[in-house]
């Protein structure tokens, strides 16, 4: 197959065809995989297997996709992952829905056809309503919350649970923050994943590795205290692989505060893995670029601004295949976006300057949070680590317009549009969807070249891109030769021992600036931790 898609893709023994050439190298790819998982042909390699399926699924095939999905489920050549696994099934379901090749799978119970993979919801609904009498968190807007969830959840990963603190085991403290304690812990029976008809009971993930936010002083927890919850659930539901999975609530029968559940992230913040996101070439980079923005988009897009968004609240996946936003304790629907108390938290670099002088948050202002990650995807560090992060760079941000400097061999038009998103005029940066045509487009026409010249010589034109288009291609291209160079140096600038990269708390001052009264905001120094690092837990 690998020999046939050759020929396709240089026209040897017949009529030059990339789209068959795709087809077979497709079809090699997961043929491949099978041979390595049932050993026929070679030694019986389960790892190589699941990478040959993955490289397959990636690129369209859907027999892939469904063992894909196999593999995270059982954790065959992988680490077992539920979530991926429901993932690849999705994307099953979805291509069959849209192709009409297979029929819509029904319920085994009440014949009506399943909302999603495995996933009847009016029995689920009515399995669920049983079981309201069997517990209470003892809290009605806690109660209220997860039966709302429960009784509307159109697939599993919809799902709320009142969990037992004594299904929880192994809890190691991690850290603690100002409002908040950090364990990493076991869940026993762990996350629900489908009905089981044979034993008439949930098919859980048994033993899930999870995090434990203890929310300190919350045994009388309010609803605008659930605030944060309600709006992280709002936007799992509507993209389950950009946000970390929040799997529902416990109590600590100790001092009673309430700890919420959720997902555990091996890798951690991007922050941590600056140093190998410089070293991705340019496409890769901006196909992880377009998944912050994907997610960023979907909280927009839910009339919402994420209002603390920086490199320690985004969490990549293993292989830096997926980004989950967390720590929405600042997110507000746009409808309420004013500043009336005098407080204001978080991390200097990423603070639009508006904000600085106490304008409303919008979305523009999360726009400009972004500009600070792209510029880190050429940097390899966060922006300002040589600065003291006081009063001084307040003023040059705000004043002076000072945003970290070009990053030499950076492409231009990637340059051109990040300093649009840190435009001091709010009015002047592009939308989220804005910004994601322009990133999607630019991944297309470079993976596009890279198709057409395996070589790297620019010897077959790249179809459907307009000059300005091609120009921006060439750019990415160039840039990747140089990758190795550009990266001298700026991993080993020292960090100022005055750089804050956690969440702050400000407090408002008047000062005489640009010869007119602007009203601006000094940093308070502040103990507590920030929310943002508290989920991520490494081994």
């Amino acid at each position: 197959m690998f020999n046939l898609a050759n020929c396709y893709e240089n026209g040897e023994g017949t009529e030059k065809n990339l789209e068959k050439a795709f087809y077979w190298y497709q079809k090699a790819m997961n043929s491949l995989a099978i041979c390595y998982e049932n050993g026929e042909g070679t030694e019986k390699n389960l790892e190589k297997a699941f990478y040959w399926y993955q490289k397959a699924a990636e690129n369209g095939s859907e027999n892939a996709m469904n063992s894909l999905a196999i593999c995270y489920k059982n954790g065959e050549g992988t680490e077992k992952n539920l979530e991926k696994a429901f993932y690849w099934y999705q994307k099953v379901a979805v291509n069959d829905k849209v192709n009409s090749k297979n029929e819509i799978e029904s319920c085994n119970e009440c014949k009506q056809p399943y909302t999603d993979y495995q996933w009847c919801q009016q029995c689920n609904t009515r399995r669920f309503q049983q079981d309201f009498s069997k517990w209470t968190s003892k809290n009605e807007f806690i109660d209220k919350f997860i039966q709302e969830a429960q009784i509307n959840a159109k697939n599993s990963y919809e799902i709320l649970e009142w969990i037992p603190y004594n299904n929880l085991s192994s809890i190691d403290h991690y850290a603690k923050g100002g409002f908040s304690e950090i364990h990493k812990a076991i869940w026993l029976d762990g996350p629900i994943y489908s009905w089981d008809f044979d034993k008439q009971q949930w098919y859980r993930q048994t033993e899930y590795e999870v995090i434990l936010k203890t929310l300190n002083n919350s045994s009388n927890l309010n609803s605008k205290f659930l605030d944060e919850w309600k709006y992280h659930y709002i936007c799992q539901k509507k993209s389950f692989s950009k946000f970390i999975q929040f799997f529902g609530i416990t109590q600590d029968p100790n001092n009673l505060n309430y700890i919420i559940v959720m997902s555990y992230a091996k890798r951690g913040s991007l922050r941590k893995c600056l140093s190998d996101i410089i070293k991705f070439k340019w496409q890769d980079k901006l196909q992880l670029l377009k998944k912050i923005i994907l997610g960023l988009k979907v909280i927009h897009e839910s009339n919402l601004t994420h209002g603390d968004f920086h490199d320690g609240n985004i969490l990549l996946s293993d292989n830096h295949d997926e980004v989950f936003i967390i720590d929405l304790g600042l997110c507000k629907p746009i409808s309420e976006l004013h500043n009336d108390d005098d407080e204001i938290y978080g991390v200097l670099p990423y603070m639009a300057p508006e904000i600085l002088r106490r304008n409303p948050y919008t979305p523009a202002s999360d726009i400009y949070s972004l500009s600070m990650i792209m510029w880190e995807f050429t940097s390899g560090i966060p922006p300002f680590n040589y600065k003291a992060h006081d009063l001084e760079l307040i003023l040059d941000i705000c004043n002076q317009e000072k945003r970290p400097e070009i990053i030499k061999n950076t492409p231009k038009c990637y340059v051109d549009l990040m300093k649009k998103c840190w435009d001091s005029n709010p009015s002047n940066r592009p939308t989220v969807r804005m910004l994601e045509n322009i990133v999607s487009e630019w991944i297309r026409s470079i993976n596009g070249y890279y198709e057409m010249n395996r070589d790297g010589e620019y010897n077959f034109t790249v179809p459907n891109v307009n000059n300005q288009l091609e120009d921006d291609m060439f750019e990415f291209v160039e840039a990747n030769k140089t990758l190795v160079q550009e990266q001298a140096n700026t991993s080993i600038i020292q960090s100022h021992p005055q750089a804050n990269y956690t969440s702050s708390k400000f407090t408002k001052f008047t000062e005489i600036l640009a010869q007119e009264k602007s009203e601006f905001i000094v940093q308070e120094i502040v103990k507590e931790k920030s929310e943002c690092f508290e989920c991520i837990v490494e081994d």
